[in-house]
């Protein structure tokens, strides 16, 4: 397990022996798809860190709606807010395929940084680069319309894939919808929209760029469908 969580990027640069410490109070996980990891107000036991599947962190409105906050892909820690604040967990957090994820019980892990101090470091740049994902995230949502968020999510999954043309979602356009605060009837309208004025071709979960530039634009608002 040693070997394992010396990967994972919030434990970058430790030591052999601060690595084994972390494997000796680590708990090895695995969840079905759909099982609950922990839910709002649930107590901040810990800290996960996602070794392999998908994981979805997201909030519910008084009327059901989902809204989801993140996606977190192999080897993103998540729950760690409320390990350093020992607070409930501030929203859900459900598996969306079966997945492998490391447990860090607070109580333990607050006792290593307490002793190592540079365990905090680490894990307070991860939190500064979550703060501006979540920054962006608001800024979406309250200032763009949907294709404009649409085209940025599009622009961004572009730029992590080796294919900056092609791509392929690896969610559902149901959580995609969600994740962009609108519904699926709209999202397949506006990706209706977008093939039609030649931004991008869709076949199936498939994407291709077409026209860059012009998805820019429209991220940017000097651009409407």
């Amino acid at each position: 397990m040693s070997r394992e969580i010396a990967a994972i990027p919030l434990f970058e640069g430790l030591s052999q022996r601060q690595y084994d410490e972390l494997a000796r109070i680590a708990v090895d996980r695995t969840y079905k798809r759909g099982q609950m990891i922990f839910s709002e107000g649930d107590e901040g036991i810990g800290l996960y860190v996602l070794i392999a599947g998908k994981v979805k962190v997201f909030k519910l409105s008084p009327e059901g709606k989902e809204q989801i906050l993140h996606l977190f892909a192999e080897g993103e820690p998540f729950g760690e807010a409320s390990v350093f604040a020992g607070q409930p967990f501030p929203a859900h957090a459900e598996v969306l395929e079966q997945s492998r994820i490391f447990f860090f019980p607070r109580a333990a892990f607050i006792e290593l940084i307490k002793g190592d101090p540079s365990l905090a470091l680490n894990m307070l740049a991860i939190l500064s680069l979550r703060l501006r994902k979540f920054t962006v995230l608001v800024e979406d949502l309250s200032l763009k319309e949907v294709p404009g968020r649409l085209a940025t999510y599009l622009l961004y999954v572009s730029e992590q894939r080796e294919s900056s043309k092609d791509l392929k979602l690896d969610i559902a356009k149901n959580q995609l919808a969600s994740l962009l605060g609108t519904i699926p009837e709209t999202l397949s309208r506006i990706l209706t929209r977008m093939t039609r004025q030649g931004l991008i071709q869709v076949e199936g979960s498939r994407i291709r760029i077409v026209d860059r530039q012009g998805l820019e634009e429209l991220a940017q608002a000097e651009r409407r469908l």
